[in-house]
């Protein structure tokens, strides 16, 4: 379940990247939008990973 929190922490950190630095100025509102979206997927990921809770295997 880690290796699924460390995947949406790399795919938010891109997203944001392009979204916030206007490289994807078209994109910029989805980017924005996916960013927190899986900033949220990380979190409660993690969340579930201290809890030792399995999903997503």
């Amino acid at each position: 379940m880690l290796k699924w929190a460390i995947v949406f922490a790399l795919v938010s950190v891109v997203t944001g990247l392009f979204g916030f630095t206007g490289v994807a100025a078209g994109a910029a509102g989805i980017a924005k939008i996916l960013f927190f979206l899986f900033a949220a997927i990380v979190a409660v990921l993690l969340v579930l990973a201290l809890l030792g809770i399995k999903a997503l295997d």
